[in-house]
C-alpha cells in the first residue's frame, strides 16, 4: 500500500499518536528495507507490552505500508478507540464464537487485496519470565499457507521497559527516557510447506519456523542469547496448578511427601 492510500483515519491516528511518541521516546529502527514496497504481506510480531502496538505501528507507518491488526472484537464497540479501529480498517476477532473464523477470512481478503496484516502469533502478552516470545498460535501460519504471501518477522523491545506487562499499576515509566527498538527481518522461507495440506502438524511446524525467526531477531536486539526452547504457557500453568495442589495436600508434585529440600524453599 503506497503512502497516498493510507487514508484519513490512519493519518488522523498518526497525528494523535506520533508527537508524544517522538517526544517521550528515543527510537532504534532497523530492517525497514525488508518491508515490501508492493503487494500483500504478513508481519509477525512479538508482544511484550500494552504499549508495543503503538511502537510497532509508528515504525511501520513510516515505511508507507500501514498494518491492519487483528484485535479483540470488544474494542470496536462504540468508543473513540473503536471509531479509530473501524476507520483504520483493523480486523475484529470474535473469540470462542461461530464468527471466530471471520477474522482469518478478512485477513486473507486484505492480503489478496495488496494490504499488510499484522499478527501477534503468541495471541497475548508474553508470560515468559524473561520476556522472550512464547510458543505461537497457528493463525498466522494458516493465513500464510492460504495466501503464500511473504511473512516478515518483526521483533521489538523497549516498550516493555516503559510499560511492563502484568504490572500491578498500568502506568508509563518514562524516565529515564526509553528507546523503542524495532527490527524487521527478511521474509521467512516457507516454500517447503507450500502445497502441503494444512494439517495441525504442518501448521505447528510453520508456526515454529515463524516464531524462531522472531526470537532470533529479538536476541539481536537484546544482545543476548535466546532460550533453547520457547516458553509453553499450557505446561507452565499445569505445573503451577500441580504445585498448588501439592502444597494444599502437603505433598510434592510427584505425589510423594515433600523432601527436606522442598520444605526449605
Amino acid at each position: 500500500m503506497s503512502r497516498h492510500r493510507i487514508g484519513f483515519w490512519y493519518r488522523f491516528a498518526a497525528v494523535l499518536a506520533k508527537p508524544p511518541l517522538v517526544v517521550l521516546f528515543k527510537r532504534d529502527w532497523r530492517g525497514m528495507e525488508h518491508i515490501p514496497a508492493d503487494g500483500g504481506f504478513i508481519t509477525a510480531v512479538n508482544h511484550n507490552s500494552y504499549l508495543d502496538p503503538l511502537s510497532y505501528a509508528h515504525y511501520q507507518y513510516n515505511t508507507g505500508r500501514v498494518p491492519r491488526f487483528l484485535a479483540k472484537a470488544g474494542l470496536f464497540k462504540g468508543s473513540f478507540v473503536g471509531a479509530i479501529l473501524r476507520g483504520t480498517g483493523q480486523i475484529p476477532v470474535y473469540r470462542e464464537s461461530a464468527d471466530a473464523a471471520t477474522a482469518f477470512r478478512a485477513a486473507v481478503d486484505a492480503i489478496n487485496n495488496g494490504e499488510c496484516v499484522a499478527f501477534y502469533p503468541e495471541g497475548t502478552l508474553t508470560r515468559d519470565p524473561d520476556m522472550w516470545p512464547m510458543e505461537g498460535k497457528t493463525g498466522a501460519a494458516r493465513v500464510a499457507l492460504l495466501t503464500r504471501a511473504p511473512v516478515i518477522p518483526v521483533a521489538q523491545w523497549g516498550a516493555n521497559e516503559a510499560m511492563p506487562p502484568y504490572a500491578k499499576e498500568k502506568k508509563l515509566r518514562l524516565f529515564p527516557r526509553k528507546t523503542l527498538r524495532v527490527l524487521a527481518g527478511p521474509p521467512v522461507d516457507l516454500s517447503a510447506y507450500h502445497g502441503q495440506e494444512p494439517t495441525a502438524e504442518v501448521l505447528r511446524e510453520v508456526t515454529e519456523v515463524i516464531m524462531r525467526a522472531i526470537t532470533e531477531l529479538l536476541a539481536e536486539l537484546r544482545g543476548e542469547p535466546a532460550p533453547a526452547e520457547p516458553y509453553n504457557l499450557k505446561k507452565a500453568r499445569a505445573t503451577a496448578a500441580a504445585r498448588r495442589a501439592a502444597n494444599a495436600s502437603g505433598k510434592s508434585p510427584s505425589g510423594n511427601a515433600p523432601s527436606e529440600e522442598e520444605n526449605d524453599k
